[in-house]
């Protein structure tokens, strides 16, 4: 097993579900990631979602598109996120997930060169956003060789015979788009416990939920039926709010982590489990 499956076993032998946080690599400016991760995981994070800077995001809303565009303009890079990653993954025993676009991937020479570039510097797995799934079988062929894991979307749309083939061609884990549409903080929790039974009748992967989910109340509510709770906008917000009023976004980001690991915590009491102690081992 992988470093993502390995989190993904011990979690659910111990009854537990994973906080799954997203950042803009680079963002807010060079240098966050490396310092960041390790907060992130000090904080309750299981696996972190690490979004690779593109000018033209696909399914990103105005947050995550404005933090990329400005870790764009302060120079970043994919390979300079390779190198944050790679200074710290020695301190780390969270999965790493890079979220990229295929157009990255080819003009970084291709499924098989960029694999092992990311692979090298630490990253787990990866999510393609933008890759259909008739175009996907190198993609996808190159990760299970490299032995790292790969997700591809599935929509609230998505017709149940197209998941089903989605969920067959995923390693890792599944992941299970809350809402259509694209990112971006809500007040209401999604429902979403109807999608993860049907999924679960087809699959024996974990089952990661995103977009949309902004609050501890949100964690509790996916974790319910869903393996795992992603958080993108809301944490991305606070970091960009934080740089720009001259406080520390690595600080604001670690604090509000933390809080939505009480969703985690809350979950667990309500089902009459011990509390959650942190990230797991992989």
């Amino acid at each position: 097993m992988n470093r993502v499956e390995q989190i993904f076993t011990t979690l659910r032998q111990e009854r537990k579900r994973a906080l799954m946080p997203f950042i803009c690599g680079g963002h807010p400016r060079p240098g966050a990631t490396a310092q960041v991760l390790p907060a992130l995981q000090a904080a309750g994070a299981s696996i972190v979602e690490i979004g690779i800077p593109f000018s033209d995001p696909i399914a990103d809303g105005p947050v995550i598109a404005a933090a990329m565009h400005v870790a764009l303009q302060r120079g970043s890079t994919p390979q300079s996120v390779f190198d944050e990653v790679r200074s710290v993954r020695d301190q780390l025993s969270i999965g790493l997930i890079a979220m990229v676009s295929v157009s990255i991937v080819h003009r970084m020479g291709g499924p098989t060169e960029f694999v092992a570039k990311a692979a090298d510097a630490g990253f787990d797995g990866f999510i393609f956003p933008d890759a259909p799934l008739e175009e996907s079988s190198v993609l996808l062929a190159t990760c299970r060789d490299r032995g790292v894991s790969a997700s591809l979307l599935i929509s609230p749309s998505t017709p149940f015979a197209r998941a089903k083939e989605i969920v067959a061609a995923s390693t890792g884990f599944v992941y299970l788009l809350a809402r259509a549409g694209i990112t971006g903080e809500r007040a209401e929790a999604p429902e979403i416990a109807g999608r993860v039974t049907k999924l679960r009748e087809v699959t024996e992967l974990p089952i990661a939920v995103g977009f949309g989910i902004s609050s501890a109340a949100h964690v509790q509510s996916v974790t319910d039926s869903a393996d795992a709770a992603i958080v993108g906008s809301a944490l991305v917000r606070r970091m960009s709010e934080a740089d720009a009023q001259g406080r520390d976004p690595v600080a604001e980001a670690s604090s509000f982590v933390g809080e939505l690991c009480q969703g985690l915590q809350q979950r667990q009491s309500s089902a009459g489990q011990p509390a959650a102690s942190g990230a797991s081992s992989p």
